[in-house]
């Protein structure tokens, strides 16, 4: 007995019993094909009632990605760029397109992939910027089963190995349509060897190949491979645009949405079509019952407090009531809302309400919620800037430690009561303005509104070192040009003649240069040891130029004056020391645990931070009296200080 190939034994090919007659044929496969042809028709023959096949269910991102550039919503700038290379025939080889996730990006790449290889309905057209849709080549390019057009994940195949691999096939001719195309999603995420590998194939790849680079992370994309490629930026989508957008996909699918509802799927889209598609049907199945979409549900599916809610939340903070923000936030928690999720609205609602008070006319936005138009808008009357701006930088904070907190809950409640605990309190410009004006009216009459810089523009004293402490001054006025008089009269006026236009010997003589007598005509000063050995001439031939007169430098071994940089170090030491000893200065640090004293200016000294009345005095002028509030005024009572009224 014979055996087969794998050696089991098997009768003689004439011993095998004939089939039988009168077999049913083997049943039709269910499903398409291995290689993705069609399934077969059922048989038309009478027979029992056969269930009707089903159509698996395509997500609406994938039921409505565009396939021509018209489609492409919210990509103008983009779609103009590469209609015009299409017409002038200047389509790049390698483009690199960049953006958020969602945007288009290769999307854009397969409708440009469509673009290059299309030959129209009658099989003789060339590239155009409007594929024809049923050409052999558009129609596998949509069914993803073009052999020429090749689209890799970079996160998965991000090895020198794969571009080695990637490169050989390359090589070859296009085995279908016009071109190779390539398209790598999330370029990002190659390896350094294998950006090096590419680097020579994309920048001399074969006249066939184009290449079609994504990336959500164009900073992680070495600068050699961006400067071989034609970078394109898709924008985020905006919010009038995915409202549009979204309403007419509803309207395809006969779905009724509210326009709340749209515009709470625009916001949590953030500028991406697909994420937003993806929750838009996750909001059509939310309301499949009656067809309707309200923002009820659309806020109860993403987790959101409503409009409402978060007004109320930001009134009640605002007025300082605690007990009715913990209450308000108990009926978030009820809805389901997520604690860090009502902090982000509180944030976007603080960012809303300074653009209501810096520019009242947005009230008049239709792109605004009804809810921020009419209650935002009163709102924001009541508040100031400065209070607005104190509010985003706790709820920013207070966002970062619900995410990091293992209860969300309590901490979010933690940054509430603190939001209310200081809404009452003054900003620390009203906590300085109103200690300067008490400070003003125990020292003599009180200064008008505005006035309050202008005694230390006169002098340095106590109070004007004081508040440039706290408030950081005004800025400091650059040196103005030399004296009328021919000749410089102090050491003062010698070294700011060289400020300017002798750097180096300008340096030297601040730090270096020990004067020891300045007379008309002749200087007498103490070189240090680091100082080039012809400073003197230096100076003296810097003096002629300047005052046309030949000066005598003459090199002292005496003590002389400290060196400008001393002097000023010294003054700088003793501003600080009359600052931090002042009533005012004590008074606020008192206030604020942990404040110092960053620096101290004073808008009455020189460049080199020695006072202008010192200078007066030495020219024989008498300097301005400061006229602001005497080092033994008694520190304001914080406790005192009464809330502004709203």
């Amino acid at each position: 007995m014979a055996s087969d190939l794998f050696g089991s034994n098997a009768p003689p090919a004439e011993a095998l019993p004939e089939e039988p007659e009168g077999l049913p044929e083997p049943p039709p496969p269910e499903g398409p094909g291995l290689f993705g042809e069609p399934a077969p028709l059922a048989d038309a023959s009478p027979g029992p009632a056969a269930e009707p096949a089903t159509t698996p269910y395509r997500v609406l991102a994938r039921k409505y990605r565009p396939t021509t550039f018209n489609e492409l919503i919210g990509q103008e700038a983009l779609v103009r760029t590469l209609r015009n290379a299409f017409v002038q025939n200047r389509v790049p080889h390698a483009f690199l397109l960049t953006g958020v996730r969602g945007v288009g990006k290769t999307t854009t790449a397969r409708i440009i992939a469509r673009a290059l290889n299309c030959v129209g309905a009658d099989g003789s057209g060339g590239p155009t910027v409007d594929p024809c849709g049923t050409c052999p080549e558009c129609r596998a390019i949509l069914a993803d089963r073009h052999p020429d057009v090749l689209e890799l994940d970079a996160a998965s195949n991000n090895s020198v190995d794969d571009v080695r691999e990637l490169r050989e096939t390359l090589r070859y001719r296009p085995a279908q349509g016009r071109f190779k195309v390539l398209i790598l999603d999330e370029v990002h995420m190659l390896s350094n060897q294998a950006f090096n590998a590419l680097l020579k194939t994309l920048e001399e790849p074969p006249a066939q190949v184009k290449f079609m680079l994504a990336t959500t992370e164009l900073r992680k994309v070495p600068t050699t491979i961006r400067s071989r490629c034609q970078t394109h930026f898709l924008r985020r989508v905006s919010q009038p645009a995915l409202r549009a957008h979204f309403a007419s996909i509803a309207a395809k699918e006969g779905v009724e949405v509210e326009e709340e509802a749209l515009a709470m799927l625009a916001r949590a889209a953030d500028g991406s079509v697909r994420d937003g598609l993806s929750l838009l049907d996750q909001a059509i199945a939310l309301g499949a019952e009656d067809g309707r979409i309200t923002a009820a549900a659309v806020a109860e599916m993403l987790g959101l407090a409503d409009r409402g809610l978060v007004m109320d939340l930001m009134e009640a903070a605002m007025k300082g009531d605690v007990a009715a923000c913990l209450t308000l936030m108990d009926r978030a928690h009820e809805r389901g809302a997520d604690p860090g999720v009502i902090l982000q609205d509180m944030l976007e609602l603080t960012h809303t309400l300074s653009r209501l008070v810096s520019l009242p006319a947005l009230a008049g936005d239709p792109s605004l919620p009804e809810e921020e138009r009419t209650r935002g808008a009163t709102l924001a009357r009541t508040l100031s800037v400065p209070v607005l701006g104190r509010a985003w930088q706790m709820l920013l904070k207070g966002l970062g430690e619900v995410n990091e907190a293992p209860d969300r809950r309590a901490a979010a409640e933690m940054v509430l009561i603190r939001l209310a605990h200081v809404a009452e309190m003054p900003t620390p410009g009203d906590i300085l303005r109103r200690l300067s004006e008490g400070g003003a009216v125990s020292g003599g009459p009180r200064a008008a509104p505005g006035a309050a810089a202008a005694p230390a523009a006169r002098g340095f004293g106590p109070e004007g070192a004081a508040m440039r402490a706290v408030a950081g001054g005004m800025p400091r006025p650059e040196p103005g040009p030399a004296a009328a008089a021919p000749a410089p009269r102090s050491w003062r006026d010698v070294v700011a003649l060289a400020s300017g236009r002798r750097p180096m010997l300008h340096a030297h003589l601040v730090h270096s240069v020990h004067p020891v007598r300045v007379t008309p005509g002749r200087i007498e000063m103490r070189v240090l040891p680091d100082a080039p050995r012809d400073l003197a001439a230096q100076l003296g031939a810097l003096l002629q130029d300047l005052t046309g007169t030949r000066w005598t430098i003459a090199l002292s071994n005496a003590e002389g004056e400290p060196t400008l940089a001393e002097q000023g170090r010294a003054a700088e030491a003793s501003r600080r020391s009359v600052a931090a000893s002042h009533p005012l200065v004590q008074a606020i640090i008192g206030a604020f645990p942990g404040a110092v004293i960053e620096a101290v200016r004073d808008a009455g000294a020189d460049a080199y931070g020695l006072p202008l009345a010192a200078l007066s005095a030495e020219e024989g002028a008498e300097p301005d009296a400061p006229d602001f509030a005497p080092p033994d005024a008694e520190p304001a009572d914080f406790d005192d200080i009464p809330p502004e009224d709203p």
